[in-house]
Protein backbone atom coordinates (compact mmCIF):
# COMPACT_ATOMS: atom_id res chain seq x y z
CA UNK A 1 0.00 0.00 0.00
CA UNK A 2 1.71 3.31 -1.04
CA UNK A 3 1.99 6.22 1.38
CA UNK A 4 -0.51 9.38 -0.09
CA UNK A 5 1.18 12.98 0.15
CA UNK A 6 -0.82 16.56 -1.55
CA UNK A 7 1.35 18.64 -3.41
CA UNK A 8 1.32 21.81 -5.07
CA UNK A 9 0.59 21.77 -9.15
CA UNK A 10 4.08 23.17 -9.42
CA UNK A 11 6.22 20.84 -7.60
CA UNK A 12 3.55 18.14 -8.80
CA UNK A 13 4.73 18.95 -12.46
CA UNK A 14 8.41 18.88 -11.63
CA UNK A 15 8.31 15.76 -9.96
CA UNK A 16 6.12 14.60 -12.96
CA UNK A 17 8.71 15.44 -15.49
CA UNK A 18 11.41 14.14 -13.41
CA UNK A 19 13.03 17.79 -12.53
CA UNK A 20 12.80 17.49 -8.83
CA UNK A 21 13.84 14.38 -7.74
CA UNK A 22 13.77 14.96 -3.74
CA UNK A 23 10.79 16.32 -2.01
CA UNK A 24 11.42 18.06 0.98
CA UNK A 25 9.23 17.87 4.35
CA UNK A 26 9.03 18.19 8.07
CA UNK A 27 10.28 15.10 9.25
CA UNK A 28 7.12 14.83 11.40
CA UNK A 29 5.40 11.24 13.06
CA UNK A 30 3.70 10.57 9.39
CA UNK A 31 7.30 11.04 7.14
CA UNK A 32 9.44 8.61 9.96
CA UNK A 33 7.34 5.53 8.26
CA UNK A 34 8.94 6.15 5.36
CA UNK A 35 11.45 3.92 4.22
CA UNK A 36 13.75 3.05 1.43
CA UNK A 37 11.60 0.89 -0.84
CA UNK A 38 8.42 2.56 0.10
CA UNK A 39 5.67 3.85 -2.93
CA UNK A 40 4.31 7.01 -2.85
CA UNK A 41 0.85 8.28 -4.52
CA UNK A 42 1.04 11.80 -4.68
CA UNK A 43 -1.97 13.70 -5.45
CA UNK A 44 -2.41 17.20 -6.92
CA UNK A 45 -3.82 19.25 -4.57
CA UNK A 46 -5.39 21.67 -7.54
CA UNK A 47 -6.49 18.62 -9.58
CA UNK A 48 -7.02 15.69 -7.40
CA UNK A 49 -7.94 13.29 -10.07
CA UNK A 50 -4.15 13.88 -11.23
CA UNK A 51 -2.46 11.38 -8.89
CA UNK A 52 1.56 10.27 -9.52
CA UNK A 53 3.41 7.33 -8.14
CA UNK A 54 7.19 7.54 -6.96
CA UNK A 55 9.46 4.42 -5.50
CA UNK A 56 11.61 6.15 -2.77
CA UNK A 57 15.24 5.45 -3.36
CA UNK A 58 16.53 7.57 -0.78
CA UNK A 59 15.97 9.37 2.61
CA UNK A 60 18.10 12.18 3.92
CA UNK A 61 17.54 13.22 7.22
CA UNK A 62 18.66 17.09 9.06
CA UNK A 63 17.82 18.96 11.64
CA UNK A 64 17.22 22.11 9.22
CA UNK A 65 16.13 22.50 5.40
CA UNK A 66 19.42 25.04 4.64
CA UNK A 67 21.63 21.93 5.82
CA UNK A 68 19.07 19.79 3.70
CA UNK A 69 19.57 22.27 0.85
CA UNK A 70 23.31 22.05 1.17
CA UNK A 71 23.17 18.38 0.67
CA UNK A 72 22.93 18.99 -3.71
CA UNK A 73 22.00 21.59 -6.38
CA UNK A 74 18.72 23.77 -5.95
CA UNK A 75 17.29 21.64 -9.01
CA UNK A 76 17.04 18.52 -7.60
CA UNK A 77 15.17 19.88 -4.68
CA UNK A 78 12.96 22.05 -7.80
CA UNK A 79 13.82 25.39 -7.21
CA UNK A 80 16.44 27.53 -9.06
CA UNK A 81 18.78 28.92 -5.62
CA UNK A 82 18.44 28.34 -2.18
CA UNK A 83 16.72 31.69 -2.23
CA UNK A 84 13.80 29.98 -3.79
CA UNK A 85 14.12 26.77 -2.09
CA UNK A 86 13.30 28.84 1.44
CA UNK A 87 9.98 29.84 0.53
CA UNK A 88 9.03 26.48 2.28
CA UNK A 89 8.56 28.12 5.32
CA UNK A 90 5.31 29.29 3.94
CA UNK A 91 4.33 25.88 4.54
CA UNK A 92 6.45 25.16 7.45
CA UNK A 93 7.42 26.96 10.77
CA UNK A 94 10.63 27.35 12.24
CA UNK A 95 9.35 25.89 15.25
CA UNK A 96 8.09 23.23 13.49
CA UNK A 97 11.83 22.94 11.66
CA UNK A 98 13.45 22.49 15.55
CA UNK A 99 10.81 20.19 16.80
CA UNK A 100 10.82 17.42 14.01
CA UNK A 101 13.55 17.87 11.37
CA UNK A 102 13.31 17.89 8.14
CA UNK A 103 13.91 14.90 5.20
CA UNK A 104 14.51 14.89 1.73
CA UNK A 105 12.58 12.16 -0.08
CA UNK A 106 14.43 11.40 -3.17
CA UNK A 107 12.08 9.57 -5.33
CA UNK A 108 12.15 7.76 -8.83
CA UNK A 109 8.93 7.62 -10.49
CA UNK A 110 7.42 4.33 -11.42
Amino acid sequence: MPHHMHLHSHPFNLIKSGKQIIETRINDEKRRLLSIGDEIEFENRENPEEKLRVKIIDLIIKPTFSELYDTDTPEVFGGKDEEELMQIYKYYSPEEEKQHGVVGIRVKRI
